[in-house]
């Protein structure tokens, strides 16, 4: 035999010897599924909800135009700090000024009728004082001299009066009463004129509220070509221009906003939780709040407010006003109040909350991706083939119905088989999940591939290897 005969049979020896190894070793490998393992441990356990969003100030005003015209003066520029009642701008008031100075002037006239009014009734009080005076000083003075008369009218029958005095004592008494009643007629003459004085003392100032009323209309017109700081705040948005011409809002359109004023006392990150995990969150909640424009530092807060309206992700419009009916992902407002912010930080920077809805201590975890769900018909063992007879009975739809029911749970490594035990969970952190009931402290459970748990059956070989991919690589 030549030489290179020998070699190509000794080379083909080795060859199905080789073939006859690896066909050996894949048969005794064949059903043996490659794991990863965990174990279940205890450790303290923080459930958090993540959401994204904005900071916004706690209060904000939009200032818009109440007048029509353009914008003589801005007095503030974007980023000022404004004291409430502070002057921001304003707006040609030239008719307006003039319409108060006229009015002004008509008050002050009818002030003046008002006044000249007034003092002719107190002048007409006066005099209907000293009338009434002098009246009851001629009445007593008519009393006095009826009583001098009637003793001279007495004396006078008995003689004892001459004639000529008698008759002088009468003369003067009916004098005095011609007196009275002249007094009492100028008295009622008197009194008819306070009357008139007093009318118009009415009228004059029924002039002077009327115009005092005009007044403040104007005024007010006067004043809605100015704008007022409505509270401390910074000015944090002015899309106008001194020049521009400003309009007021009307009744279904919108005004020129001039400027915008925040409080900046109160700053909360306003973010959107989504409807999954809105049921966890609970007013009082901690947080912990980045923002993308400081990094490297987080900053605490508090939820102050939650949402009862679902808000629509793709439009940010409310469900309940979408005249749509959509399916699609819905997100809920959350409000976290920040504490001790930062002075320089300013709306609309974006932001991400963490906010603590649960925590335990020392609870029994296990990795998130271990756990999985299995139908109950595919967790109990196989029955021995039907006859033909048992065969043809119709299935018993309740049965079947069980079967299909979900079992959540894990696979634990019972010798060198994966065993399914339904577990029952708690709160779920950030890469770990709590177990109330089904396993024990220390249990070895398959944590991966993702592959082999979502298609490992109960009872199936399984082989651990929990090295790095890139060892496996290697070996």
């Amino acid at each position: 035999m030549k030489p290179k005969t020998k070699v190509f049979i000794t080379i083909a020896a080795v060859l199905v010897a080789g073939a006859g190894v690896y066909a050996s070793t894949v048969y005794t490998k064949r059903g043996v599924v490659t794991v990863q393992t965990g174990r279940a441990v205890r450790q303290d356990l923080t459930s958090l909800v993540t959401a994204s969003g904005e900071i916004k100030p706690k209060n904000y005003i939009n200032i818009g135009a109440n007048a029509m015209g353009d914008i003589t003066e801005l007095l503030v520029k974007e980023g000022d700090k404004v004291k409430k009642g502070q002057l921001l701008a304003k707006i040609e008031d030239i008719q307006p000024e003039a319409d108060v100075q006229a009015q002004k002037a008509s008050l002050a006239s009818a002030e003046a009728d008002s006044n000249a009014a007034e003092a002719g009734l107190k002048a007409s009080d006066e005099n209907l004082n000293t009338m009434q005076a002098q009246i009851d000083h001629d009445k007593a003075d008519l009393a006095r001299m009826k009583a001098d008369l009637d003793r001279a009218e007495a004396l006078y029958k008995e003689q004892l009066m001459a004639r000529q005095d008698f008759e002088l004592k009468k003369f003067t008494y009916e004098a005095q009463v011609s007196a009275v009643k002249e007094s009492e007629t100028r008295l009622v003459g008197a009194k008819a004129q306070r009357e008139q004085t007093a009318a118009q003392l009415a009228s004059t100032q029924r002039r002077v509220a009327v115009a005092r009323a005009n007044l403040v209309r104007y005024d007010d017109i006067l004043q809605k070509h100015n704008s007022y700081a409505p509270l401390d705040g910074v000015v944090t948005n002015l899309p106008v221009r001194q020049g521009e011409s400003v309009v007021p809002g009307l009744q279904n359109q919108t005004g020129t906003i001039i400027m915008t004023i925040a409080d900046m006392s109160l700053i909360t990150a306003e973010v959107k939780v989504d409807e999954t995990d809105i049921v966890n969150v609970a007013l009082g909640q901690p947080a912990d709040v980045t923002i993308d424009a400081i990094p490297n530092k987080t900053f605490k807060g508090r939820v102050t407010e939650i949402g009862d309206t679902a808000i629509l992700r793709s439009t940010g419009v409310a469900a309940s006003q979408s005249a749509i009916s959509s399916q699609e992902a819905k997100d809920f407002k959350v409000v976290v109040a920040l504490e001790n912010p930062p002075e320089d930080l300013r709306p609309g920077l974006s932001c991400t909350a963490k906010i603590t809805t649960a925590t335990r201590q020392n609870a029994l975890t296990v990795p998130i991706q271990a756990l999985t769900v299995r139908q109950r018909g595919d967790l109990d063992p196989p029955k021995p083939a039907s006859s033909g007879a048992q065969a043809a009975v119709k299935p018993d739809p309740a049965a079947e119905k069980a079967k299909k029911e979900e079992i959540q749970g894990v696979f634990v490594i019972n010798g060198q088989k994966a065993e399914f035990r339904k577990v029952d969970t708690g709160i779920t952190g950030a890469t770990d999940i709590e177990v109330l009931s089904g396993l024990k402290e220390g249990d070895q459970i398959i944590t991966g591939t993702y592959q082999v748990i979502r298609t490992i059956k109960n009872d199936a070989t399984v082989k651990v290897d929990n090295k790095p991919p890139a060892q496996q690589t290697t070996s």
